[in-house]
């Protein structure tokens, strides 16, 4: 068996890769494993279990209920939650673990199941590898009293509400904001926490169906939202993914502040109040090169990693850190979450333009952002991304060519079958044709 743990969880085409019954297995695998590392070696273990809208987030929650339960787990069904509300909320009802089912903002067929340990915490590789080892492996099932219970959490949703508004420095009062919810996770809470904080809200794309989410919506489609902002005269607009641990922004005139702007904002906010550790933000190897050098420009340093918030996450643990993110939208206000939060990021956003006077275009001035052109390259063979020579030749030319203007980065995806290209630099034409150039030596030199 291949790995089944991607860059965020297991995830798959819901139904076909990813079963009831493998749900079942991975999550009585999961009670094992977070059971020997967690505190509940002499007591009841518990456990809170939450989804986004998707239709086939139903039965799956089911399957993962029924195989905590058969395992001696208690369990908190949270219901419609946000992936950071069930962080939050694994931490808030002290619980053994945690579990989200989502697959964050891939099309509706797609879900996926992501573990957290004690605290809200997103599980290292090891952990994950132990719970792969454990699937289909023989155990003592309890018995009688020695079962799972299974209840609702009924005050989940308002607690967490309750938790966002509070971590907001200020109020929002005369502001008026649109929030495109996209038909998943944060439809409520998103709209409850703006609302509590005084803002005046239009939500858009807050009526999901189970088969609506994410589409040409949220914060992968950004139409719409530019279009409502226009429309109704609004301050900013934030666009949340499907199962709300990101977001987007968009500014009184309807251009996209992408995560980069929104991670130098919130960075800059933090280091004025004298709230940002070591005066540093980690982010990924994607951050536009315009970011990094504004924020050194501005004494604060940047710490890159690999691509994917958990990396990000690791790394702020390690050295201490409080703020990072990711181009994507994904934004870890460590002060306040566990893991990357839209709805925080969103009031922090709008916080901080109260605070300031300022309008968001104006804050998102900080920074002048390089041209960068992204092109996904299918049905090749990603592994062969860091070794093949003549493609590495290639790359190696093109940096040259771009030299301390620009830059060239490759990159295998961790969620789908493809090969990323990226490159900056000083024009769009320029980063246009070097990353063509290089597409088609992706293409041609790893093809199936």
């Amino acid at each position: 068996m291949g790995r089944i743990f991607g860059t965020d969880g297991v995830r798959g085409v819901a139904n076909r890769d990813l079963t009831a019954e493998l749900a079942v297995d991975l999550a009585v695998a999961a009670a094992h494993i977070l059971g020997e590392v967690g505190a509940f070696a002499d007591q009841r273990p518990t456990a809170v279990v939450a989804r986004d809208p998707r239709a086939s987030g139903e039965f799956l929650e089911a399957a993962v209920i029924a195989g905590l339960a058969s395992a001696g787990v208690d369990v908190h069904r949270l219901g419609v939650v946000p992936t950071p509300g069930a962080a939050y909320l694994t931490s808030y009802l002290e619980a053994d673990m945690g579990v989200m089912i989502s697959a964050s903002h891939n099309a509706m067929p797609d879900n996926g199941i992501k573990f957290l340990a004690r605290g809200g915490l997103k599980l290292d590789d090891d952990l994950e590898l132990l719970i792969e080892q454990r699937l289909e492996e023989p155990w003592d099932r309890p018995t009688g009293a020695g079962v799972g219970r299974i209840g609702d959490s009924h005050a989940g949703v308002a607690a967490y509400v309750k938790h966002l508004v509070a971590s907001t420095p200020s109020r929002l009062d005369g502001l008026t904001v649109v929030l495109d919810c996209a038909n998943g996770a944060a439809f409520q809470v998103g709209p409850r926490v703006f609302e509590q904080l005084g803002a005046r809200v239009i939500a858009i794309h807050a009526e999901p169906d189970g088969l609506n989410i994410n589409d040409n919506c949220g914060s992968t489609h950004l139409d719409d939202l530019q279009k409502a902002v226009v429309e109704h005269g609004a301050d900013a607009g934030f666009a949340f993914d499907g199962d709300a641990d990101r977001c987007l922004a968009v500014d009184q005139t309807g251009a996209v502040v992408d995560g980069d702007h929104i991670l130098a904002i919130l960075a800059l906010s933090a280091r004025d109040a004298g709230r940002l550790t070591d005066d540093t933000v980690v982010a990924t190897v994607m951050s536009n090169l315009g970011f990094v050098r504004a924020l050194e420009a501005a004494g604060i340093t940047v710490i890159q990693t690999a691509v994917g918030d958990r990396y990000v996450l690791e790394a702020m643990r390690s050295g201490g850190f409080n703020i990072g993110g990711e181009q994507s939208g994904h934004v870890i206000m460590g002060d306040y979450a566990t893991t990357g939060d839209g709805v925080l990021t969103a009031a922090h956003l709008a916080a901080r333009m109260h605070d300031t006077g300022s309008s968001l275009s104006q804050l998102a001035g900080v920074m002048t952002r390089l041209p960068q052109v992204l092109v996904n390259v299918p049905d090749v063979d990603k592994s062969r991304a860091g070794t093949d020579p003549v493609l590495q030749g290639e790359i190696a030319i093109a940096s040259a060519r771009l030299g301390s203007g620009g830059r060239v980065l490759l990159r295998q995806s961790g969620t789908e079958p493809l090969v990323r290209v990226m490159v900056e630099a000083a024009t769009h034409e320029e980063a246009s044709e070097v990353a063509q150039h290089l597409a088609g030596v992706v293409r041609s030199t790893l093809s199936l």
